[in-house]
C-alpha cells in the first residue's frame, strides 16, 4: 500500500533551473518576449510569455505583472499556512467564520481524490506530525514515540470534509490541513489559466521550481527545463538532465535538500502517515510531467515517498503521467529511470 507523503511547500522543492534563450530586439511582425519576476509563497516566481501584439503596439498593453501579483496575493490569502489570516490558517484554528473560496475548494477536492487513489498515502491531514518534526508551519516539538503515536490519531483524510457551503467539518477539532504538497503546483495552474484567458499562446510559468509551459520559446523551440543533480550541500546546483516540455506541466520533489541531523540521525522532510516518521529509501528525486501542475506536484511527492519500485508500478498503471526518477545504486552512484514518454525529451548532462 502506498502510505507516505511530503508536505512542506518551499522547503520540499528542488530548485529547477529554467533554461531560456532571450531575444533583445524584434522586427515589427515578430512577437515580443515579456518576462515578469517576483516573490510569492516564500519563494520566487518567473513568468515568461510572447506577446501576441506586434512591436508597433505598446508592450504595456500585455504587461500582466499587476494582475499576476494580485492573483498570487489572493492565492496566499486562501492557502498559505504561514499567513495567519488565510482561510487554511483559520480552518486549522477552528475559526467558524472561515469559508472556502474557489482556490481552497479546488485544492481540497484534488487532495481527497489523490488520497483515495493512493490508498491514503497522500493525506493532507498529516500537518500535526509534520509540524512536530519542524517541517511545517509551527516550530519543532517533542518527537518521542508517545507523542508521534498520539499525533497519528489525528491523521486520516476520511475524517474531514467540505460541505456545499464551503465549511470544513472535522471529526476531531485538533485536526489540521496542510496543502503544501500540491498548492504551489496549483498556483502555477492559476497563473497559466490567466494567461490562457488573455489569449497568450506561448508561455512558461515557474513558481518555486514548479513549471507549466505552452507553445514555444523565442527561438521557436519547446521550452527546456533543467533538473538538478540530487547532491547534498551543493552550491552550484549542477544539472542532471534537461527536459523539453511540450505543452505540459512539471514538478520535482526530493529529500536531499531539506533535512536536519539530530543525535547523529538524519531526518528528511518526507513523513509517513503510517509510521509518523521520515521515510528512507534509495530514491533521491522524482520529476513528474502531467497535464496540469497540481497533479505533477502531488504525484512527485507521492513517488518521492513510496520509493523507486512502487513509483514504477504506479506509473505503469497511469499512462497519463511521465516521470524521471533519480536514485542511488548499491555503490552510492546516481542512476536514472524514465518513462518511455520522456526518453526522447530528455538530454542527460
Amino acid at each position: 500500500m502506498i502510505k507516505c507523503i511530503s508536505t512542506t511547500l518551499d522547503m520540499t522543492r528542488i530548485i529547477i533551473i529554467v533554461i531560456l534563450f532571450f531575444i533583445s530586439s524584434c522586427t515589427d511582425s515578430e512577437q515580443k518576449l515579456i518576462k515578469i519576476d517576483g516573490k510569492a509563497q516564500g519563494t520566487t516566481y518567473s513568468v515568461s510569455y510572447l506577446s501576441s501584439e506586434e512591436k508597433a503596439v505598446p508592450a504595456g498593453r500585455q504587461d500582466f505583472s499587476q494582475q499576476i501579483d494580485s492573483l498570487l496575493k489572493a492565492f496566499d490569502l486562501s492557502l498559505s499556512s504561514w499567513n495567519e489570516n488565510s482561510i487554511i490558517s483559520r480552518v486549522n484554528r477552528n475559526d467558524s467564520s472561515a469559508v472556502a473560496d474557489i482556490f481552497f475548494k479546488t485544492v481540497f477536492n484534488r487532495s481527497m481524490q489523490i488520497a483515495e487513489e493512493s490508498g491514503g498515502a497522500f493525506d493532507p491531514t498529516i500537518a500535526p506530525i509534520v509540524n512536530a518534526f519542524g517541517f511545517g508551519f509551527k516550530n519543532k516539538s517533542n518527537t518521542d514515540s508517545a507523542t508521534i503515536d498520539s499525533l497519528r490519531k489525528l491523521v486520516n483524510y476520511k475524517n474531514i470534509s467540505l460541505d456545499e457551503n464551503g465549511k470544513i467539518h472535522k471529526q476531531d477539532f485538533r485536526m489540521m490541513l496542510d496543502f503544501n504538497a500540491l498548492a504551489q503546483g496549483y498556483s502555477v495552474d492559476v497563473i497559466a489559466d490567466f494567461l490562457e484567458n488573455k489569449k497568450i499562446e506561448n508561455y512558461l510559468v515557474e513558481i518555486g521550481g514548479e513549471t507549466r509551459a505552452k507553445g514555444k520559446n523565442p527561438e521557436g523551440k519547446f521550452w527546456r527545463i533543467g533538473i538538478d543533480k540530487p547532491l547534498e550541500n551543493q552550491e552550484g546546483r549542477p544539472l542532471q538532465a534537461v527536459i523539453s516540455l511540450e505543452n505540459k506541466s512539471l514538478a520535482t520533489s526530493g529529500n536531499y535538500r531539506k533535512f536536519y541531523e539530530e543525535n547523529g540521525v538524519k531526518y528528511s522532510h518526507t513523513i509517513s502517515p503510517a509510521t509518523g516518521y521520515p521515510v528512507r529509501h534509495t530514491l533521491l528525486s522524482a520529476t513528474v510531467v502531467a497535464n496540469d501542475c497540481i497533479s505533477a506536484d502531488a504525484y512527485a511527492t507521492v513517488f518521492m515517498v513510496i520509493g523507486l519500485d512502487s513509483a514504477k508500478t504506479f506509473l505503469a498503471h497511469h499512462q497519463d503521467l511521465d516521470a524521471l526518477l533519480i536514485y542511488s545504486d548499491e555503490n552510492g552512484g546516481l542512476r536514472i529511470f524514465s518513462t518511455d514518454g520522456l526518453k526522447e525529451k530528455i538530454s542527460e548532462l
